[in-house]
């Protein structure tokens, strides 16, 4: 039992961070699948440029609560089970692969930012406000998503390991922060080529990708 239980709870959160929210909040509200249009990723910055800043919030807090709420209900009641630090850093991992390799949505997901954050605040309140206020003064400057995404996931394993030191919550936070950087690859070329849309910016129309369903 002593694997079973955090094997059980990683399974679960993987589970839940599957559910793409970006893609089920346009369906209820009759948007366009977001993999259909901009950038094809499914998450909040996307669903922005279908214009509806409403679904592109709730797309936002789902996403974040996705990753948030398994790690804080291990938290809060899995020292019972024998869950404790270790498979809390597993479980918001484990959300957070479940965004980008969902099992509900032929593993296409998205970039994660969201979720990673949900997750961070998760793991520690003060590590999750150092964070997003790093990407809110980035986007503020500069009005680029992304690049705000890309410089947040950079700093959070510094604050973590400079401030609060290392252990399983550490290592998650450099993988997490890795993952999300390798995520943006292509926002990087564009921005490099100064063709990345600014935040906010509408699609122009539909483009659909291959191998992906509206």
């Amino acid at each position: 039992m002593e694997t079973f239980y955090p094997a059980a709870a990683a399974l679960v959160a993987y589970l839940i961070g599957s559910l793409s929210f970006a893609v089920i909040v346009s369906r209820v509200m009759g948007l366009s699948d977001p993999r259909s249009y901009g950038s094809g990723n499914p998450g909040a910055t996307n669903v922005l440029r279908s214009g509806n800043k409403t679904a592109a919030v709730l797309t936002l807090l789902f996403d974040a609560l996705k990753g948030y709420v398994p790690v804080l209900l291990v938290d809060l009641y899995g020292e019972p089970y024998g869950l404790r630090t270790g498979t809390i850093a597993l479980v918001g991992l484990a959300a957070f692969l479940g965004h980008l390799w969902p099992v509900f949505f032929r593993f296409q997901g998205g970039k994660g930012v969201a979720t990673a954050a949900g997750v961070l605040f998760a793991f520690n309140p003060w590590l999750g406000l150092a964070t997003l206020l790093t990407w809110v003064i980035i986007v503020a400057f500069f009005r680029y998503s992304s690049l705000g995404s890309i410089v947040a996931a950079v700093f959070a394993p510094f604050y973590q390991l400079l401030i609060w030191g290392g252990g399983p919550i550490a290592l998650v936070t450099v993988v997490m922060g890795l993952l999300l950087v390798w995520r943006h690859s292509a926002n990087i070329q564009k921005l490099i080529a100064g063709t990345e849309s600014k935040l906010g910016q509408k699609a122009a129309a539909p483009t659909p990708h291959k191998g992906k369903k509206s």
